[in-house]
Parts: structure tokens; C-alpha cells; sequence
């Protein structure tokens, strides 16, 4: 479902890494790719680690969108500079999400890639698996809220990816308040709607 939220206008910039916790909006795959292939071949071609969890459906085609940007999937998987993961290996692991183990998950990639030798890593992902019918599913916002306490103690861009075709305005909404920088259009700015993590947890328990 199409969200009618007023969505922030976007300031002129650019994608760029940075110590940022990102919710990217986008309405179709095209506009989605058209944005993001760009920023991800800036950082392989830099030596940074690529990471990316995606649709298990979808995975043969984003692997094609890369190949076709000019990456050399083979080569950046093999030396594990690019790693593209299905959603039962990061937040579905078990058959079900656990807040808290992802929270710890997602700081291990970034250690992991340190110890690798690659001094940052651009982590992508895709989130429309909150819309699947698994266990404790409804835990994502949370979740999004906790990786506030986690993500400014390093310097690598984590974007969330949103189809904003699928989701309603008030899930929207609730997006935003979890995220400090959103993505509109390709170009980012500081998100007016983001909610601290103590309040917005505290908002949570009130609910």
C-alpha cells in the first residue's frame, strides 16, 4: 500500500558513508538500484567491504544488477570484499527474529570486516521482511531503535531499504523516528522526525 505521508523533502547532497544509521525510501527496484549501484561500486573500488542481506527471492537478480553495474561478483565474493546474504541468514535466522541477537549480528559484520582488512564496510539492506509472517516479526522498530546505541560507535553507513509502495503511513511514520538520516529522492539530510532511543523505547513500553 502506498503511504500518504508527507515525506521530508530532500536537501541537495550526495549518498556518502559516514557515521550514519540511513532509512532509504524508494518506490520500485529501478529507482532503488538506479541510486544505490553507485554507492556501492564507490566503496568496492575504494577496498571497503560490501554487505548486503536481501529477499532470498530477489538475490539472483540483485547479484545480476551488480554484475551488470561492472562489478566482478565472482572476484569481490571470492575474496569476501562482497558478501550478499538472504534474510534466513541474518534477521530470520531460526525461522523467526530475535531483536537482540540481530543487534549483536550486525555488530559482528562490522568487527568481522575489520579483521578481514577492510577498514569500512557499506552495509545495505533490504526490509521487507518485517511484512513476513514469522515469530516476533513486530519487533522491528525496536529493533531499528537499538541499533541507535550501536551504529554511532563506528563509521560505517547502514541502510535500511524501504519500498515505500508497501507499507502505510503509519509504519512510515514509525520508520522515520528510528532512523537519524533518511534517504529521499537519492539524497540525504537529517531526518526532523527521529526520536532519541530512551524516548522512543520508553514509547514502546507505554504502547
Amino acid at each position: 500500500m502506498a503511504s500518504e505521508l508527507a515525506l521530508p523533502q530532500p536537501k541537495p547532497g550526495l549518498l556518502r558513508p559516514g557515521k550514519s544509521h540511513i532509512c532509504a525510501f524508494f518506490h520500485n527496484q529501478d529507482e532503488e538500484y538506479e541510486v544505490l549501484l553507485p554507492f556501492i561500486k564507490q566503496g568496492l573500488v575504494k577496498g571497503e567491504k560490501a554487505y548486503h542481506i536481501v529477499d532470498p527471492k530477489l538475490r539472483k537478480e540483485h547479484l545480476r544488477r551488480l554484475e551488470a553495474t561492472g562489478i566482478d561478483v565472482k572476484v569481490a565474493t571470492a575474496r569476501r570484499q562482497l558478501e550478499v546474504k538472504v534474510w534466513e541468514e541474518a534477521y530470520l535466522r531460526n525461522e523467526r527474529f530475535d531483536q537482540r541477537e540481530m543487534v549483536t549480528f550486525i555488530e559482528s559484520v562490522l568487527k568481522e570486516a575489520r579483521s578481514q582488512g577492510f577498514h569500512s564496510t557499506r552495509l545495505v539492506a533490504h526490509m521487507e521482511w518485517i511484512l513476513e509472517d514469522r515469530p516476533s516479526v513486530e519487533d522491528y522498530l525496536e529493533y531499528e531503535t537499538r541499533l541507535n546505541y550501536l551504529l554511532p560507535k563506528y563509521r560505517d553507513p547502514v541502510i535500511c531499504v524501504y519500498n515505500c509502495e508497501k507499507y502505510d503511513a503509519g509504519i512510515v511514520m514509525d520508520i522515520l523516528r528510528t532512523h537519524p538520516v533518511v534517504m529521499i529522492g537519492g539524497v540525504m539530510q537529517r531526518n526532523p522526525f527521529f526520536i532519541t532511543p530512551d524516548v522512543l523505547l520508553e514509547e514502546l513500553r507505554e504502547r
